[in-house]
């Protein structure tokens, strides 16, 4: 006797159990990739506002409300992004709608080339973000659904690390463009419409996937979740060809599932503890990010763009990136609660100390090395783990609806936090922004202590069923 491994309920001659104890192979490596380029492109549009903005807060005259508009604009929008497509993903599938949210993007970032004025050129930032919300919870979902229960955690950290790629690129196109006496007027327009490159290119690979076995099989599409299992174990070779739209369909409303989210208990304590600390992290973590320039201008006077931004990208490669591929190595070892509870612990720990004493802020050195600590246990700490989590805690009949709420509340921290840095920055220095972010990090501390569970090691089935409070459904190892 086993665990059953279809979340829709016992179904003859199907489990998931040979997917979950699968190694990684080819397809999952193709499934990553494809999933991934889309975070690239995510990271690579969202911070590369920075220094767009250091450029027309002197071009267009910018003040502080305003450059706080443009700075956020994006992050407020991934948050509706990610709530419609999240949902719309649960209800008519992962790969019905898997590659759309990378077209919008790629025309957000075209249009935001050719703004001709603020208003406009914040639209278009605007229909970035929706495209970049809408990738959060599918892409997420798509990975954590194809992986074995021994590797999910690396593979979705994977998916998401490729936002490192997208951290580093933006800075060092800035920089080699900066030096090559290009006009800054192009410089931002082509920074801007250069992210719609990589989005663009994956959007026909995205419409090759498969519907994920999990979806297919709570949708009804027994035969689907049979071949997709077969694919993802490296039993059937790929499709060649167009793949042809699943017939999988959840009937639901769009409210059904909120609800279910809602109104059991557990899933609601998770979900709150998943989105309370995403919220909190891309506070403190798009305010730092975005606002970089702006704070090495604070601390250097005399640096010019090139140079905080040369500064900028040597945290990215010198912090950021480590800290991201630790995160891969040791997620499945010591888990998602673990890293996640030491990454804010530290965080809180090298704020505080930018915020309370002098002299880390008296020189560019000390600020350095203290904000690339942060950085460094950010990535590996509730960055990371933040996307993971509601990618395995929740129902597949919910699941990129609770990640899309998730994704959600983290891009609204963001927003939140991009907003106010400029006039944290403007009213009490680096110090007193620094001040509010320790805050913001104890608290994601103290929601990850008290609400989250450790997921490491359990199959999406076995989750489900503690979230539903539910005894395991029993049946017969198929032959």
């Amino acid at each position: 006797m086993c665990v059953v491994e279809s979340e829709a309920g016992p179904e003859p001659g199907v489990s998931f159990s040979e997917l979950d104890d699968a190694k990684v192979n080819r397809f999952q490596m193709k499934v990553m990739f494809v999933s991934g380029m889309g975070f690239f492109t995510d990271a690579y549009d969202l911070f590369v506002i920075g220094v767009v903005v250091a450029i027309l807060t002197t071009k267009w005259h910018l003040s502080t409300d305003q450059v706080s508009l443009l700075s956020s604009a994006t992050l407020g929008a991934a948050a509706f992004g990610a709530l419609v497509f999240g949902r719309i993903a649960d209800i008519l599938g992962r790969k019905r709608i898997y590659g759309y949210e990378v077209l919008i993007l790629a025309a957000g970032a075209i249009g935001s080339a050719f703004a001709p004025s603020l208003a406009w050129l914040v639209a278009f930032r605007i229909v970035v973000g929706i495209g970049i919300g809408g990738d959060y919870p599918v892409s997420a979902t798509i990975m954590s659904e194809y992986s074995g229960k021994g590797s999910r955690g690396r593979m979705v950290s994977l998916v998401f690390a490729m936002q490192a790629a997208g951290l580093v690129v933006g800075p060092l196109i800035a920089v080699i463009l900066l030096a090559a006496g290009v006009s800054h007027d192009l410089v931002w327009r082509l920074l801007l419409g250069l992210g719609a490159i990589p989005s663009l290119s994956v959007y026909y690979l995205r419409r090759q996937i498969h519907e994920t076995p999990r979806f297919a099989m709570a949708g009804g599409a027994t035969d689907e979740a049979r071949a997709a299992i077969a694919h993802a174990t490296g039993k059937a070779a790929p499709s060649p060809g167009p793949v042809r739209e699943s017939v999988a369909r959840h009937s639901q409303t769009t409210m059904e599932g909120f609800r279910t989210l809602f109104t059991n208990r557990r899933l609601l304590m998770w979900l709150i503890g998943g989105a309370g600390a995403w919220f909190l992290l891309d506070f403190s973590y798009y305010g730092n990010t975005i606002a970089s320039p702006e704070i090495i201008k604070l601390i250097s006077s005399h640096a010019s763009l090139i140079h905080s931004t040369l500064i900028t990208l040597l945290i990215f490669v010198l912090a950021a990136v480590p800290g991201y591929a630790l995160a891969i190595l040791l997620i499945d070892r010591m888990g998602r609660r673990s890293i996640q509870c030491l990454g804010f612990t530290v965080m809180a720990a090298t704020f505080a100390v930018i915020g309370l004493v002098p002299g880390a802020t008296a020189s560019v050195a000390p600020f350095v090395i203290l904000f690339g600590i942060s950085y460094f246990f950010t990535e590996f700490g509730p960055n990371t783990t933040t996307f993971v989590y509601p990618a395995e805690m929740f129902p597949v009949e919910v699941r990129t609806s609770g990640h899309g709420i998730c994704a959600a509340a983290g891009k609204l921290g963001g927003f939140i936090g991009v907003y106010l840095f400029p006039q944290l920055l403007s009213a009490g220095g680096i110090r007193r922004a620094e001040d509010v972010a320790t805050i913001v990090a104890i608290l994601g501390l103290a929601l990850t202590v008290m609400l989250l569970p450790e997921t490491k090691g359990k199959s999406l089935e076995e989750l489900t069923d503690e979230g539903m409070g539910r005894a395991p459904v029993l049946a017969p190892k198929p032959a």
